[in-house]
């Protein structure tokens, strides 16, 4: 009986496959052919120069007894959306405190960065919007741009001549769009590099165009703890920011910031038709808690930490020759070393973990320009004679892999 079983089993047509199933298949024989396999990972029990945690607040005692008390008095979750009973107290002592922080008058939460950028880009769009990326802008902003319904162009990175030449087609063209918005990032997260807020602003007030700011990266992690008010631009009206509570900040949640005197109306703009907004449930409690205290901490003396600990990261990567041409020095936190290919990368990356050091390896698509990087972020809260052995070992392990 067992034999015969055997037979039949050996013997049995395969079941078909769908083509959900081909399709899927394919996908991971692509990936691994690229070197492009990703896994979930952690960065428990490392030196951690690859989390973007960059003010080491998230583990901080204040934050989590301030995450802890917002749980106990609200509960686990908001239950609702902002608009249907989800909106809490405080959702409203959060949006207060961003807006003293960074000096802008009007504050509205999400649930997280990526809903921020989705919710506001929608509720600007439509027929009759234009959308003007950057090049290198995030997914979430190229997400929001596309499902919004406005025309979409891209703008060469950070080259305001471009950005100007688009503005000007569009004004000039019979079919052009009345509402035009610029989308960019203060600090981008591949290379690090900073974009010309100052000169954009002004570029985008002399063509009536709204700017778009995304801070995801400088928001507590650069000087002034905003890069919106370090250029100046805190009190422009046509200036819109949004942010992440997930980075410096060691929380969880997003937020649209606003200034001017159009502030309150851009406002009740998106509470009453930003989707992500209307139909998200609202941002835990716990999580708001601890952006609250978070905000708190993110004082001058953590800033003046940070700073410092970047500027030791790219200094001493820098000083091997063979390593100096390849490094990408960032305005914030992020540093980026070049890499032959992926595969290089991935090893690099693969061996610096199993000797206790976390960064991030950025291959395509995560990279805009198809170039694959080590990132290493500095931290505030990293003693400078560990981060220095941990930036020797990082230099000798990248030549050891390419060697």
């Amino acid at each position: 009986m067992e034999t015969n079983q055997s037979f039949a089993a050996e013997t049995a047509p395969a079941a078909p496959t769908s083509p959900w199933d081909r399709w899927l298949g394919d996908r991971a024989r692509v990936r691994a052919a690229r070197g492009l396999h990703r896994v979930e990972s952690s960065r428990d029990l490392l030196m951690d120069l690859a989390s973007n945690d960059y003010l080491g607040l998230s583990g901080h005692p204040g934050v989590r007894a301030a995450a802890a008390d917002a749980l106990h008095r609200y509960g686990a979750g908001a239950a609702a959306s902002r608009v249907a009973t989800g909106t809490l107290s405080v959702h409203r002592e959060l949006e207060a405190a961003l807006c003293r922080y960074t000096g802008r008058p009007a504050a509205l939460v999400y649930s997280s960065g990526y809903t921020a950028n989705l919710g506001l880009l929608q509720a600007l769009g439509g027929p009759g919007s234009l959308f003007i990326l950057d090049a290198h802008a995030h997914a979430s902003l190229i997400d929001g741009a596309r499902l919004s319904g406005a025309r979409v162009a891209t703008a060469v990175h950070n080259d305001l001549a471009d950005l100007e030449r688009l503005l000007e087609e569009n004004r000039d063209s019979a079919t052009g769009a009345p509402r035009v918005a610029v989308v960019l990032e203060s600090v981008y997260s591949v290379l690090g590099d900073a974009a010309p807020l100052a000169a954009a602003a002004e570029l985008c007030a002399r063509h009536q165009a709204l700017l778009v700011i995304d801070e995801a990266h400088s928001l507590a992690a650069t000087a002034q703890g905003s890069a919106v008010r370090a250029a100046g631009l805190t009190d422009c009206s046509h200036v819109l920011a949004t942010a992440t509570l997930s980075k410096a900040l060691g929380a969880q949640g997003g937020a649209v910031l606003l200034g001017g005197g159009q502030a309150r109306a851009l406002r009740e703009h998106l509470v009453n038709t930003s989707r992500t907004f209307l139909f998200d449930t609202a941002l835990a409690p716990a999580a708001a808690g601890a952006a609250i205290a978070a905000l708190e901490l993110a004082d001058a003396e953590r800033l003046s930490r940070l700073g410092r600990n970047a500027r030791l990261v790219h200094d001493t990567l820098a000083a091997d020759p063979r390593l100096r041409p390849r490094i990408e020095q960032g305005a914030g936190a992020v540093h980026s070393v070049m890499m032959p290919d992926a595969a290089s990368a991935v090893r690099a990356a693969a061996s610096l973990r199993a000797r206790g050091v976390a960064v991030a390896c950025f291959r395509p698509p995560s990279v805009p320009d198809g170039v694959s990087r080590l990132r290493i972020t500095a931290h505030a809260d990293h003693e400078p004679g560990a981060l220095l052995a941990a930036l020797h070992t990082i230099a000798r392990i990248i030549l050891e892999e390419e060697s």
